[in-house]
């Protein structure tokens, strides 16, 4: 067994060790132009008008109901202490009949247990109260 490895006047080529790219790029591109022509073709698409985004800030109509909630549990309407959940219902009843009804708008301390907000919602429920919102304090801005 013999084996070749080159005269030493260098007639021969010499053996080349780097990957010959081109046919792979002609490859790459012919299946670049096959993609960009069936894309829009395949595109089914139906023309609709979307909406615009709008983020307006939420306004507080006077008529608009602030029940606050400290932690202690004590209810408050609007800066008036309210001493009973009875009493809470029988305001929220009167309340509750006119047109257009309030909305209820319920500011809980971050302290304060589930049950006294839970207690102002069942309140609110008993009522005949349709719209019952929460206040919180937004997340900062980039945040």
């Amino acid at each position: 067994m013999a084996m070749s490895i080159g005269s030493p006047d260098g007639d021969e080529d010499e053996v080349i060790n780097a990957i010959n790219t081109t046919p792979l790029v002609d490859v790459m591109l012919v299946l670049l132009i096959i993609f960009l022509i069936t894309i829009p073709v395949v595109t089914h698409t139906v023309p609709v008008k979307l909406p615009d985004e709008r983020n307006q800030p939420y306004k507080t109509k006077p008529e608009n109901i602030n029940l606050s909630v400290t932690k202690e549990g004590e209810i408050f309407w609007n800066e008036t202490f309210i001493p009973s959940n009875d009493a809470l219902v029988e305001r929220l009843k009167k309340v509750s009949t006119q047109k257009p009804q309030p909305e209820v708008h319920i500011r809980g301390d971050q302290e304060a247990r589930y049950e006294f907000v839970g207690k102002v919602i069942l309140a609110a429920q008993r009522a005949g109260i349709a719209k019952v919102g929460f206040i919180l304090v937004p997340p900062a801005r980039g945040g």
